[in-house]
C-alpha cells in the first residue's frame, strides 16, 4: 500500500521545509498544488521531490483541494498544510492501518501548538484513495460529508481514529494568525457558505466561534445556539458548540452559564483528549468563583487525560498555592516549565512561592526568567514585575 501526501500552498517558503522534512521517509509521493506563490515555495517543494502543479486561487479551499486530489496516485492520502508537521511516533500506526482492508478514513489528532484555548482537535486527514471522496465547504475543507455519502452506498467500510497526536499545527498562534490575515480569510469564505447553509451545525460552530473571537459576541452566540438546535448525533461538533458558548458567556461576564456549557461539553461521548480545553476553562471559572476544590478536580482530570498538558500543571499549581501547599505548587510550576520553557507566568508564580518558603536566590532566578520572557511576550507585565521586585528591595536594577 502506497501513501501520497497532498497539499495546497501559497507563499509558504518559511514553513514548507519543516513540513516536508517530517514526511520525507514516510510518503511515497508528494503532490503540491501551488495557488499563486510569489516566493520560492514551488522551488522548495521540488527540492524535496514533490510533483508541483499550479492552480488559480478562487477563494474556495475545497475546490483547490479537490483539484490537488486529481494528481494523486497512491492507495492512501495524507493531507497536511504547510504549517503542520507529522509526528514521528504516529508513523507505525499509519503504516499498520493502511494494511487494514476495512478502513476508509482515519481521523488524526492534531495539536494546536501554543493555542490559547483548546489544544487538540480531530481532523479527517488520512483516507483511502476512493474516487468518491472529495472536499466540501469553502473553509475548514472536509471530506466527512462525502465519506458519509459513501457509507450509505458501501456500508462495509469503517471509520476510525489514531489515538496519539499525529499532527503538530502552528497556524493558530497569534503571530501566525495576524501575519496571514487568517480571521479575515476565514470569515469571508465561511459567510459565503453560511448564506446557503444557514442551519449547518459545523459552519454555525466555526463561524460562531470566529465571531466570538473577533468581538462579535451576540452574532456568534446566535449561530452557536442555532448549531446546538440543529445538531443531532455528531458529538464532536456538539462539543465545539457548547465549548465556544462557554467562551462567549465568559466574555459576557456570565460565569454560571459558561460553567453550564462546559459541564455539558465534558459529558459528551467523545475522545477524552479533545475535552482538555473545556476542563481547563471550567477549572478557571470555578477557581474565580471561589470553588477551589471543584477547580482542583477539573485540573486533575485534565492531567489524567494528558499528563503533558502544561497549562493544567500551572493551574493546579495556582490552586495548591492558594491552599498553602507550597511544595506541591513548586513541583507543579516546574512541570509546567519543563513542558513549556517559555511559560512566563509559571516562572513568575514559581518565584512567588519560592520566596514564601524562604529560597530567595532561587526565587530571584525564577523572577529573572519571568521578566526575560515577559519582555518578549508582554512588556508591560515585565515592567510591572521589575517595579514590584524593586519596591520589595529584592533587585536594584
Amino acid at each position: 500500500m502506497s501513501l501520497s501526501l497532498c497539499m495546497i500552498v501559497k507563499n509558504e517558503e518559511a514553513a514548507l521545509p519543516k513540513c516536508l522534512s517530517s514526511v520525507k521517509n514516510v510518503v511515497d509521493e508528494t503532490i503540491v498544488l501551488d495557488t499563486g506563490s510569489s516566493d520560492r515555495t514551488p522551488y522548495i517543494a521540488k527540492q524535496f521531490g514533490a510533483k508541483v502543479h499550479h492552480f488559480q486561487w478562487c477563494n474556495n479551499f475545497s475546490v483547490a483541494r479537490n483539484a490537488a486530489l486529481k494528481y494523486v496516485t497512491g492507495d492512501w492520502i495524507l493531507v497536511l498544510d504547510a504549517d503542520e508537521t507529522l509526528t514521528p511516533s504516529i508513523v507505525p500506526q499509519i503504516r499498520a492501518v493502511m494494511q487494514n482492508e476495512e478502513y476508509l478514513l482515519m481521523n488524526l489528532i492534531r495539536q494546536e501548538v501554543g493555542a490559547a484555548q483548546s489544544p487538540y482537535s480531530l481532523v479527517s486527514r488520512l483516507f483511502r484513495n476512493h474516487s468518491d471522496i472529495r472536499f466540501e465547504r469553502p473553509y475548514h475543507a472536509l471530506v466527512d460529508d462525502s465519506v458519509a455519502a459513501i457509507l450509505t452506498k458501501e456500508p462495509h467500510w469503517q471509520i476510525g481514529y489514531l489515538q496519539e497526536v499525529a499532527i503538530l499545527h502552528k497556524g493558530y498562534q497569534k503571530i501566525a494568525i495576524a501575519q496571514n490575515n487568517k480571521h479575515a480569510k476565514a470569515t469571508a469564505a465561511m459567510e459565503e457558505f453560511f448564506a446557503t447553509h444557514p442551519h449547518d451545525p459545523y459552519v454555525c460552530s466555526k463561524l460562531g466561534a470566529l465571531y466570538v473571537e473577533t468581538g462579535k459576541i451576540t452574532q456568534g452566540m446566535e449561530l452557536l445556539k442555532r448549531g446546538v438546535a440543529a445538531c443531532e448525533e455528531n458529538y464532536e461538533i456538539l462539543y465545539e458548540l457548547h465549548y465556544h458558548l462557554g467562551i462567549a458567556y465568559s466574555r459576557l461576564q456570565n460565569p454560571q452559564q459558561a460553567i453550564a456549557h462546559y459541564q455539558t461539553a465534558i459529558k459528551l461521548p467523545i475522545y477524552p483528549i479533545l475535552k482538555l480545553g473545556a476542563y481547563n476553562n471550567l477549572g478557571n471559572l470555578l477557581k474565580a468563583s471561589g470553588d477551589l476544590n471543584s477547580a482542583k478536580t477539573a485540573y486533575e482530570t485534565a492531567l489524567k487525560i494528558d499528563p503533558n498538558f502544561a497549562a493544567g500543571h500551572y493551574n493546579l499549581g495556582m490552586i495548591q498555592k492558594a491552599f498553602g501547599l507550597f511544595t506541591d505548587a513548586i513541583a507543579s510550576y516546574q512541570k509546567a516549565i519543563r513542558l513549556n520553557p517559555s511559560y512566563a507566568e509559571a516562572y513568575q508564580n514559581l518565584g512567588v512561592v519560592l520566596l514564601k518558603v524562604g529560597n530567595v536566590q532561587a526565587s530571584l532566578t525564577a523572577f529573572g526568567n519571568a521578566i526575560v520572557l515577559h519582555e518578549q511576550q508582554n512588556p508591560q507585565e515585565a515592567k510591572r514585575l521589575r517595579q514590584g521586585l524593586r519596591e520589595m528591595g529584592l533587585i536594584k536594577f
